[in-house]
């Protein structure tokens, strides 16, 4: 099942706090971007980040975001913007250490 443009611009909107998000179109699906560094994706309707450190402290569930793909972190409180806005930046923040 491939995801909504509904729910793309939904988790756009969301992410609004955020300058600098790009959203990239790939099979369906959409791959997030936050100063140009892929932390995440909007695969099946569901906001997935990727797994570092630094975002293990918000108890997030890991899925697998299509299949022979490594784990990735479910937000589920994709409501709230602030907590959104610092799951991405903390995650950015170790990816960017790990380059």
């Amino acid at each position: 099942m491939a995801t909504s443009k509904d729910y793309k611009d939904f988790i756009l909107e969301q992410l609004s706090l955020l300058d600098n998000i790009t959203c990239k179109a790939m099979m369906g699906e959409y791959l997030l971007y936050y100063n140009g560094i892929l932390f995440g994706g909007i695969y099946d309707n569901r906001l997935l980040v990727k797994i570092v450190n630094s975002n293990k402290k918000y108890n997030m569930q890991e899925q697998i975001p299509y299949e022979s793909a490594k784990p990735m972190y479910l937000v589920d409180d994709i409501d709230n913007k602030e907590v959104l806005k610092e799951i991405v930046i903390e995650t950015c923040k170790s990816l960017l250490i790990k380059k």
